[in-house]
Parts: structure tokens; C-alpha cells; sequence
């Protein structure tokens, strides 16, 4: 049993912590802070064209978090490779997360060309005096035929990413990040508001910037991995062959089918988590959108925190370490919550201030307040939740994390969402405070799993 002074870790332990963290949360920061900054300016442009832009944004994150989980078995796989000093290991992930990634790409691609007006139209609902369903439409659509071909830089952008912090490089993906934010911002006040003798080209033009800065990213992460071979060997005859193991596939497929079927199935689940909300009209679309993209941009401290414990709680683990894995794991879960708590509190203080950045009705930004106010109060639990989920990752426990994570949402939150908005007449407001109350339920189904430690796995030959 673990003591309390035992989960406050000495000043070794928070310098390695900080060390893997700090870029990542740097990164994230500048990233959501953009992403933030790009919504104001379109939402400066009405509420029509913010909502058409937040409603493609739910179906990319879909396909985001697609790339992601079918590369996240890989990732395992290649921290523990890693810390066992397995380069050639490294090699053989890095391959097949391309190989994952191009299939991800290609069938998102497809499946928004020819669907993707059926998508959008489940978010479109005329149910108040507030939006313009069909001019929301015609945004979404200018938005989602630009940003497809967006989907090229960020899938092979995720694979270089997640790689380099799968080996300790987290530094690099901060500083591509950077010059991609520069290039974003640049671009969408030129593009969005017409500067410099160009037209303002509103949607569009974000999108355009959007998808040129992802570009800029990810040839920032190929060209530094390639010139620093010494500090990536993995990369070393990497494109020499794409040849791998197949007991090695056969592994990945095992682990990684768990945990793409999970970000698929989850992200979906938050998707028709919002398409509920959505059946209370274009104002509550507006207002959440508003309170997520505030909230992403606070909750870059507990993902950070957790995908630092998936590495170093995976690289203790590919190298034996199993004790010093746990202890890892548990301080820094509570370092999450610790941290997520004083963040809360921020977003409570200023949950009135934010929504006043947009141009859009008091409605809206009385519904958004309440949703950021509501969002503060749950993030310490969010935050365990994170940090459980990426500790049972970090062993290779994939099917747990897939019970943990995508069937949780399906079977309590998505169906509780669903009827509340369906069948009763219970106010957004208190429908959003049940639907955040379920994750009490999961962070204490977490805690359970990670006392006892069924995490604790070595899934690499030494």
C-alpha cells in the first residue's frame, strides 16, 4: 500500500517529469491557444460561420483521434522498445504507423467526400430564433473541401510526433508547433478579414491557413529527424524497406485494435454526445463550442501529464523497472489533479469573461459561461481519469482501456444524453451537469483498476 509522503516524489523525480512535460504542454498551449484565437476570428464573423466551422471540427476530431488510437498500439511498442534499447524496434513501429496512418487518411478522406453533407446535417436543427441552419451548412461545407486535403499533413504529423515523444524528443514537436502557430496566425488575419490587397475570405480562408500550417509543421518534424540521426536512430534505413517483422504486426494488431476501435468509438461518442446537445438549438451549438475550445485550452496540463506517464511509466516497464513504473504512475496521476484543481478554479473566476471575446448573442455566452463554470468544477476528476487511462496504456493493456474508455461513454454517457434531450424537458444546463457527474463513475472505476496493478506489463523481448 502506498504511503502519502511515498506519492510526493524528491526533485529528481520532478525534473524528469518537467522535462518530458513542459514541451509537450508548451506545444499543446500554443497549439489550443491558436485554435482558440482561430475561433474568435471566425466567430467575429457571425455565429453562423462559428458554429459551420465547430460542426466539421467534431467530424476531423473524429478522424484525428482515428490516426491517433490506430497508431497508439505502435507507440506503445515503441517506448518500451526504447527504454530496452531496441532501436531497430523503434524502426519497425515508426513503418507501421505510417502504414496505419495512410489507411486512416485514406478512408476519412473518402467517407467525408462522399458523406459528409449527411454528417453535418445531424447538427442543424431548427429549434430557436438564433442561426441560420442553411447558411451554417453552406460554412461547414466550404470548411470540410479545404480541410480535407488537410488530413495528409496532419495524419504523417502525428506519426513523426508521436514517435519523437515515444523516445524523449519532446522538444521538437514544441518548436514545429511554434512556427506552425506563427504561420496560422499570420494567415487568417490575412485570409479571414482580407489584408494586403487579398479578399477576405472568411471560412475559407482559415481552413487554407489551417491546412498550409499543419504542412509547415510536419515538414519542420521530417527535416529534423532526418538531419539528427544520431539522436533518431530509428530513422536510420527507415524508407530502405518497408518490410516488418510480422510477429510484430501480428502483436501491434493485437494491442492496436483495442485502441483504435477505443478512439474511434470515443470520439464518436463525444460526437453524439454534442449531437444531442445539438437538439436544444443553434445557441447551445454555439455555447459549446465556445466552453470546449476554452476548455482545451486549460486541459493541456492533465492530457500533457498523461501522455508523459503512458512514456515514462512504458519506458520503466520495457526496462524491468515494474516498481518504479507504479510509483511513477501514482505520483503523477495526483500530480495531474493536484494541478487540474488550481486550473479549475481559473476557469470558474473567469468563466464570464471568456464568451465576451465572441460576437454572438447574450444567450450564448450565458450558456458558454455556465458550461466553463461547470467544466472547472470536474476537471480534478478529468484528470484522474486521464492519467488512469494512459497508465493501463502504458502496459499494453489495451482492452481495458478500450472497456475503460469507448464503452463507458456508450453505454452510460451517450445513452443518458440521449434520452434526456429526447424525452424530457430537462433544461441544457442541468442536462450538461449529469451527463459531467457520470465521469465520478469512471474516476473511481480508474482508481480500482490501477490499485490493483493489472497494468503492470512488460510487452517487449530484452
Amino acid at each position: 500500500m502506498l504511503s502519502r509522503t511515498s506519492l510526493i516524489g524528491d526533485r529528481k523525480f520532478y525534473s524528469s517529469v518537467f522535462n518530458i512535460t513542459l514541451p509537450i504542454i508548451i506545444q499543446s498551449t500554443i497549439s489550443n491557444f491558436v485554435g482558440l484565437l482561430d475561433n474568435i476570428m471566425v466567430g467575429r464573423c457571425g455565429t453562423d460561420s462559428m458554429n459551420g466551422v465547430s460542426i466539421f471540427s467534431q467530424l476531423f476530431f473524429v478522424f484525428t483521434l482515428c490516426v491517433w488510437g490506430s497508431s497508439c498500439g505502435a507507440g506503445i511498442f515503441t517506448a518500451q522498445y526504447y527504454g530496452a534499447g531496441d532501436h531497430k524496434g523503434v524502426r519497425d513501429t515508426f513503418r507501421i504507423k505510417i502504414y496505419l496512418a495512410a489507411l486512416a487518411t485514406v478512408l476519412g478522406a473518402v467517407i467525408l467526400a462522399l458523406g459528409g453533407d449527411f454528417f453535418l446535417l445531424k447538427f442543424i436543427h431548427e429549434t430557436d430564433a438564433i442561426g441560420d441552419p442553411s447558411a451554417t451548412l453552406a460554412y461547414a461545407k466550404s470548411y470540410m473541401n479545404i480541410m480535407i486535403v488537410g488530413m495528409i499533413p496532419t495524419a504523417l504529423g502525428m506519426v513523426y510526433a508521436g514517435t519523437l515523444r515515444d523516445i524523449g524528443e519532446t522538444s521538437v514537436p514544441m518548436k514545429a508547433g511554434f512556427a506552425a502557430v506563427f504561420v496560422n496566425l499570420t494567415l487568417n488575419y490575412v485570409l479571414i478579414f482580407g489584408h494586403f490587397g487579398l479578399p477576405a475570405m472568411g471560412v475559407e480562408g482559415a481552413a487554407i491557413a489551417t491546412v498550409i500550417s499543419r504542412f509547415v509543421e510536419l515538414s519542420i518534424e521530417i527535416i529534423w529527424t532526418h538531419t539528427h540521426k544520431e539522436r533518431c536512430r530509428f530513422i536510420e534505413g527507415a524508407f530502405s524497406s518497408f518490410k516488418v517483422p510480422l510477429p510484430l504486426v501480428k502483436k501491434i494488431v493485437l494491442k492496436g485494435i483495442p485502441l483504435a476501435a477505443n478512439e474511434t468509438l470515443w470520439s464518436l461518442g463525444l460526437t453524439m454526445l454534442n449531437q444531442s446537445f445539438s437538439l436544444r438549438g443553434l445557441a447551445v451549438v454555439a455555447a459549446i463550442n465556445i466552453a470546449n475550445t476554452i476548455a482545451n485550452l486549460f486541459n493541456v496540463f492533465l492530457f500533457a501529464i498523461g501522455e508523459s506517464i503512458s512514456i515514462l511509466a512504458g519506458q520503466l516497464l520495457g526496462a524491468g523497472k515494474d516498481e518504479e513504473a507504479k510509483l511513477t504512475a501514482n505520483r503523477m496521476i495526483l500530480l495531474s489533479a493536484a494541478v487540474s484543481a488550481v486550473i479549475g478554479g481559473v476557469l470558474i473566476l473567469f468563466r464570464n469573461i471568456f464568451p465576451a471575446f465572441y460576437n454572438t448573442e447574450r444567450e450564448v455566452m450565458d450558456y458558454a459561461a455556465n458550461f466553463i463554470m461547470q467544466t472547472g468544477i470536474f476537471l480534478p476528476v478529468l484528470a484522474v481519469v486521464h492519467g488512469c487511462y494512459f497508465t493501463l496504456r502504458s502496459g499494453g493493456k489495451t482492452f481495458i482501456t478500450f472497456l475503460f474508455d469507448s464503452v463507458f461513454i456508450w453505454v452510460f454517457i451517450v445513452p443518458v444524453a440521449f434520452a434526456l434531450t429526447r424525452y424530457t424537458a430537462m433544461g441544457i444546463i442541468m442536462v450538461y451537469l449529469v451527463v459531467k457527474s457520470l465521469d465520478l463513475v469512471k474516476c473511481a472505476i480508474g482508481i480500482v483498476l490501477i490499485r490493483k496493478g493489472v497494468w503492470v506489463n512488460k510487452i517487449v523481448s530484452d
